[in-house]
């Protein structure tokens, strides 16, 4: 049996006549930047978050570095962020010729430690770092409840890295007696902003490239619509420096129509991750410790509290189902030899890479490390059949029993 990582065809096959009509739609307007789609799509997106404004952009990654120039981080100045996530994280704050500042991960979220956070912040006695930069890794937010408490006590920006997930929500304002005052916020409405991404991997993945920013704060947006146009207001004054960041109004038309399925493919994500679950756990390789499944850790804190106001249903929307596992490579190179699809997100900590060079301090993050050696992620996709999930289980168990 083959299983792929990913299998976009399943889903074009019920969206395919929809997006051609939306496509030729954009085609036969002659709107080709910016225009009605990406107004709409801005509308609905920012909606469905819970904020005021959206704004959409050409990637994750631009999201990303115009909310950073939004800001003014420049020289000299350092962005508190994980060293544990994609390289955009950690890129587009180079690129404007700042500093990383990164701190270890949680080992059971794989998302940015807030304890280790704070340890950096008291040491910060010239108040060098001018943001914090979370990132909610693989579909489950961070802890923002610990961030923001930060945020607010050292009075710095929040911009949430939510590439990888749109809709997921975590609980805020903490226990208040019982837990019962507990709100739900979606990813990127907490902070200053949030930036998406939609990569066509993404729970909502357009055809191509694209992004968005949401925010609350009206002169944020404001900026950003004018860095995203080279920095012209009004057109062809440029009172600064942006770059050509526009959302394509192609995809935002293909977007607008794929967020009609998204909680509903979240929802799907979910359940064939509760089956993995079920399935690794009637076998004896969790009880062997030859491997440790995910955990959905608000979904924890949930039953632990009890029924919450407004409880999410989002409390995780895997867009990567992430095992750690032991002879993670010899696994890896197993499972692609039998059809599989399974991938490594990600093999090196961002402090690691090349291209910080010599001049970068050498440093140590044991958690990031150890998860960037110990971590697959195996097909979650919302088509994938409880057949393919069994044919994964199987051949993984087949592996640590030869």
């Amino acid at each position: 049996m083959k299983v792929p990582l990913l299998d976009l065809k399943q889903q074009l096959k019920y969206l395919r006549e929809d997006i051609l009509e939306a496509v030729t739609r954009v085609i036969d307007s002659t709107t080709y930047i910016q225009g009605p789609e990406v107004s709409l799509l801005e509308q609905e997106i920012s909606a469905y978050c819970g904020v005021e404004n959206g704004v959409g952009v050409s990637s994750g990654t631009d999201a990303l570095l115009v909310s950073l120039m939004a800001l003014g981080i420049g020289a000299g100045d350092q962005v508190l962020t994980t060293p544990y996530s994609f390289f955009a994280t950690m890129g587009v704050v180079l690129r404007l010729g700042a500093t990383p500042v990164f701190v270890d991960i949680d080992p059971v979220s794989f998302n940015i430690d807030p304890a280790a956070m704070e340890e950096v912040l008291s040491r910060d006695h010239e108040r060098k770092i001018k943001a914090l930069l979370p990132v909610h890794l693989y579909g489950q937010c961070a802890d923002m409840e610990a961030i923001m408490k930060l945020a607010h006590q050292y009075n710095l920006p929040v911009i949430e890295d939510a590439a990888q997930a749109i809709g997921a929500e975590c609980p805020m304002n903490g226990d208040t007696g019982g837990g019962m005052n507990v709100q739900w916020k979606k990813a990127g409405s907490i902070g200053l902003a949030g930036c998406f991404s939609f990569f066509p991997s993404k729970n909502l993945g357009g055809i191509g490239d694209g992004g968005m920013v949401v925010t609350h704060d009206v002169a944020f947006a404001d900026k950003i619509r004018i860095l995203l146009n080279h920095g012209a207001s009004p057109k062809y004054y440029h009172g600064q420096v942006g770059g050509n960041f526009r959302l394509d109004p192609i995809q935002a038309a293909v977007l607008r129509i794929k967020m009609t399925y998204l909680d509903q493919w979240h929802r799907a994500r979910r359940d064939n991750a509760d089956r993995y679950n079920r399935m690794f756990t009637e076998t004896d390789l969790v009880q062997n410790k030859f491997l440790v499944l995910p955990q959905a850790v608000y979904h924890r804190k949930q039953q632990l509290e009890g029924s919450l106001n407004g409880a999410g249903e989002n409390f995780h929307i895997y867009n990567q189902y992430v095992l750690r596992v032991s002879r993670r490579d010899a696994l890896l190179d197993w499972l692609r030899s039998q059809d599989i699809g399974c991938e490594v997100y990600y093999p090196v900590a961002l402090h690691q890479q090349k291209c910080l060079g010599t001049s970068f301090p050498v440093q140590s993050f044991p958690q990031a490390e150890r998860a960037a050696s110990e971590t697959i992620a195996l097909p979650i996709y919302p088509e994938l059949t409880a057949d393919m999930q069994e044919y994964v289980v199987d051949k993984i168990a087949e592996f640590y029993r030869q």
